[in-house]
């Protein structure tokens, strides 16, 4: 309650009105309240940590309804997406995670903790490159004074640039000699060579969200990384694990907590589920680890699925879009982009999050209902904020884009290696092993996965365009990204792929979200605090034309 009540104080101004002055005056005297002589640096960190894993999952699960992975609710872009959307991210950015790294440093610097300064900057890091990439042009320079009510907008760029800057003093705070105390690491077990590596890694998103800024730049800054040699690999991954207890916290992941609690929970999207299985006419290998059926065949009722009497909207039969099911009749049920239709009796049936990232079940053809929290990892998932393989789909994309050092399709085959024999490895670390090695042994997966990516590298080498060639790259991206919608997001606004991607049901849903409107909270309280015209507005480093470029 202490850190809570400094932090509402720090960044009142983001949040409360002027009126409210006085008595926030009153809270800055209070004895009891947080100060730089009552804090905890130690109890700092733990907060930033958590805040920060919550409020990146918040990222992750918008981008992932934005770029079908997971359905996205409601008919129209601006219904789903309205003012009220980014009021929790705002507030957990700034009142939380921004504030308490405010208060953490100077004391941290005082007692030369130069580890609490290396993760409480690339923290910072991350959360202000991520506000821009939500929002656009966000308070920055005035937005942690306490006594400014109305900090005014700082340009993308700018604080794109200090967020650059930031990574740059982390690395160095993490490479010292000398440094006092023992952070609780929640991410790294205190390894501070893997949070080196981040921060470059970090630094490679840096530079290839902005390669339609500055080409030569970002060109410049992802050479260099090559040639430093220290971005995240194999056994580096930043990927935060959940616990399976279901007591107040409740520490297993929200996918699993939200889904095998009782059934229901989120659709998954038919597109995504089409591509995992009928687009290339071969499963992929993370199919069943990323799905859980609880019915093996499509449901033949109308009243637990509309859809299978009706005909395709005309823009879907025009453009061949899947509908309704992915092909093949396999019980894989979910829905289509934008679908605003009520619930019906399905929640029991709807496909499930599987083994990976959400900690629940392997699909071996078992179909039973997933309303029970002791099935599968019990969701001791994952949060892949960023993995090894990623770095390789980047690496690819600036290859190809940039022609920056290496092979583009090398760093493609080998990103997908990567995330499939991660995802193995997680998968078989837990409570699901036996099931999963009885259905699937280690020689039959490894067989499954090199006869993909070769398939892939072919399908690489017969495209007659880099356009088609990044089309590869993005869409095998962006299935790897299953649970880091924020990834997907910003690959689809900085590439445009993959192309072709599910509509709206409706044929004109509004355009497509390039950025959040500024929440409530910061526009009903702040005197300089301007709207936006809508959701079409883009960030800084989206160069590409105006929707419907994408939609």
């Amino acid at each position: 309650m202490k850190r809570f009540i400094y932090g509402l104080t720090l960044a009142a101004g983001m949040v409360l009105a002027t009126s409210c002055a006085d008595k926030l005056d009153e809270l800055l005297e209070n004895p009891n309240a947080v100060n730089a002589t009552t804090a905890s640096p130690d109890f700092l960190l733990n907060r930033i940590q958590l805040d920060f894993a919550g409020g990146w999952g918040n990222s992750a699960d918008r981008g992932a309804r934005l770029t079908r992975i997971i359905n996205q609710f409601a008919a129209l872009y601006q219904l789903a997406y309205g003012p009220n959307a980014g009021d929790g991210k705002w507030s957990t950015a700034y009142a939380g995670i921004l504030a308490d790294i405010n208060l953490l440093l100077p004391l941290a610097e005082e007692a030369n903790l130069q580890r609490h300064m290396g993760i409480a900057k690339t923290i910072k890091a991350m959360v202000l490159m991520d506000l821009v990439d939500t929002f656009g042009d966000v308070p920055y320079s005035e937005a942690l004074d306490a006594a400014n009510f109305n900090p005014k907008l700082d340009e993308g760029e700018a604080v794109y640039a200090a967020a650059l800057a930031f990574l740059n003093e982390a690395n160095a705070h993490f490479t010292v000699a000398t440094s006092s105390g023992t952070p609780n690491d929640y991410f790294y077990g205190r390894n501070y060579t893997r949070w080196n590596k981040l921060v470059n890694t970090v630094k490679l998103k840096y530079y290839l969200n902005t390669r339609l800024v500055d080409a030569a730049a970002s060109k410049a800054g992802i050479n260099a990384l090559i040639a430093d040699g220290k971005l995240l690999g194999t056994g580096d991954d930043f990927a935060p694990r959940f616990g399976t207890s279901i007591a107040d916290p409740d520490s297993r992941h929200p996918k699993f907590a939200g889904q095998y609690t009782a059934g229901g929970g989120d659709y998954q999207s038919t597109y995504f589920m089409h591509h995992l299985y009928v687009e290339k006419g071969v499963d992929d290998p993370r199919l069943r680890y990323y799905l859980y059926r609880p019915v093996l065949r499509n449901t033949t009722d109308v009243d637990e699925q509309e859809c299978i009497t009706q005909i395709a909207p005309p823009h879907y039969l025009v453009g061949d879009f899947p509908y309704c099911n992915p092909a093949g009749d396999r019980g894989y049920w979910g829905r289509d982009h934008l679908d605003p239709d009520g619930i019906p009796p399905d929640g029991l049936k709807r496909t499930a999050y599987g083994v990976y990232p959400a900690g629940g079940r392997f699909d071996n053809n078992s179909a039973s209902n997933v309303n029970n929290i002791n099935l599968g990892m019990k969701g001791a998932g994952i949060y892949p904020i960023m993995m090894a393989a990623f770095v390789d789909f980047m690496l690819a994309e600036a290859a190809l884009t940039l022609k920056t050092t290496g092979n583009a399709k090398t760093y493609l085959t080998s990103g997908i290696t990567k995330h499939m024999n991660y995802v193995r490895k997680f998968a078989v670390s837990g409570p699901e092993s036996a099931v999963i090695k009885a259905f699937e042994p280690d020689a039959t997966f490894t067989k499954n996965v090199a006869n993909y990516v070769a398939l892939i590298g072919n399908e690489y080498d017969s495209q007659s365009s880099d356009d088609a060639k990044l089309n590869v790259i993005g869409r095998e991206y962006w299935l790897s990204l299953f649970g880091n919608g924020k990834e997907a997001y910003d690959l689809y606004r900085r590439t445009g792929k993959p192309v072709k991607m599910q509509p709206a049901l409706e044929a004109d849903p509004g355009p497509f979200v390039r950025s959040l409107l500024y929440p409530n909270i910061y526009v009903v309280t702040n005197t300089n605090a301007v709207q936006k015209a809508g959701l079409a507005e883009q960030v800084f480093w989206d160069k590409n034309p105006a929707s419907p470029w994408i939609y």
